[in-house]
Order: C-alpha cells, then structure tokens, then sequence
C-alpha cells in the first residue's frame, strides 16, 4: 500500500516528517484527518501531532487514490472505508483462530512451571 515512498522504520513521526515522507503539505494532511476518520495522529506532550507509520501508510493510501486514480475526496473515502471494512474484518479473522480450551489448558501449565521454578529459587 505504501507505494514508491520509503517509511522510515520508527514508530512516530511529526507533521513535518509526514510531509516530507508523502509529499503532502501539512495543511492537506489536518484537513484530511478531519475528511478520513482512519487518520487519527496523537498528541504529544508538547501537543504536536504525532503520526504512526499506519497513519503514514493510509495518507499515501489516500494520495493515490486522489492523485493517480483520479477519485474525488468522496470516492476516496468509499474506498478508504471498503478498505478499513476488510482490514478490520482480516484481523478478526486472524485474531481468533486458536482453540480456547487449549490455550487455558496452555497457560495453566506455563504457571505451573513458572509456580515450580519459583519453588525452587526460593
């Protein structure tokens, strides 16, 4: 999804860095945080807006679709939430695939080992 653009691996970026990143002035980037609910940058102690590399990634998302493809910002939101949609429903998909039976019966016995080694430093 991040297309030509390198993201540097960091967690956090500021409004300046997201520019430069995407090529997208910092004017553009607040009125799409109103315009795109999926763009939800953080405030800071100092109360500058911090972006995850997600964020980063979804604005390149969205610059495509209006620059490359051509859409409207409205059809780049039915896009962005058709994407949202499907990615929200890959990670329930992903999230739960384990029997839960097996991972307390799992975790039980982690604490029992971790119970006995205790027993045994003590």
């Amino acid at each position: 999804m991040t297309g030509a653009a390198r993201i540097p691996d960091k967690l956090y970026f500021k409004i300046g860095e997201v520019s430069k990143i995407t090529k997208v002035k910092p004017y553009i980037l607040r009125y799409w945080e109103n315009e795109f609910s999926i763009i939800s940058p953080k405030k800071n102690q100092g109360k500058q807006r911090v972006y995850s590399k997600r964020d980063v990634e979804i604005i390149l998302y969205i610059k495509k679709l209006i620059q490359k493809e051509k859409l409207t910002l409205e059809g780049a939101k039915k896009k962005v939430k058709e994407f949202k949609k499907e990615s929200s429903e890959s990670k329930n998909q992903l999230a739960f695939p384990f029997d839960e039976k097996k991972f307390k019966s799992t975790l039980t016995n982690i604490r029992k080992e971790v119970l006995s080694i205790k027993k045994l430093l003590d």
